[in-house]
């Protein structure tokens, strides 16, 4: 599938939209970016078995492994979301706004410390 990187920053926009405003309000100095391809490096640091495509990554420490003592003036935490194994998958517009939206849910549920296993028994694997 073919996607301008504008409009895929607007699906990742309109699934961070979908968050409810609850849960929002607690996204502690957390970015959210969009990068063509994760790098060896977050490859690496994925769970992603090798072959396998990495949607996006949650860098940081969770929310609940935080405390004043050591998260102290560090750079914020990052969420990213990548392109392009999102476009090799999806076939249509609706296609990449759902893969999109599990994929935003998943990496945001890490940083509030939601591990995968926890994310595969409540469907957002």
């Amino acid at each position: 599938m073919r996607a301008s990187r504008r409009r895929f920053e607007e699906l990742v926009g309109q699934a961070l939209d979908a968050i409810p405003d609850e849960l929002a309000r607690l996204i502690d100095n957390c970015a959210v970016v969009v990068e063509e391809w994760p790098t060896p490096e977050q490859l690496e640091d994925s769970d992603v078995p090798d072959g396998e495509l990495l949607f996006g990554i949650y860098e940081g420490i969770d929310l609940p492994s935080r405390s004043p003592l050591d998260y102290a003036g560090v750079l914020p935490d990052r969420i990213v979301i990548f392109m392009g194994p999102h476009l090799d998958v999806c076939e249509t517009d609706e296609e990449l706004a759902e893969e999109i939206l599990t994929t935003v849910v998943h990496e945001v549920a890490h940083h509030f410390g939601i591990d995968d296993r926890r994310l595969h028994e409540l469907g957002w694997g």
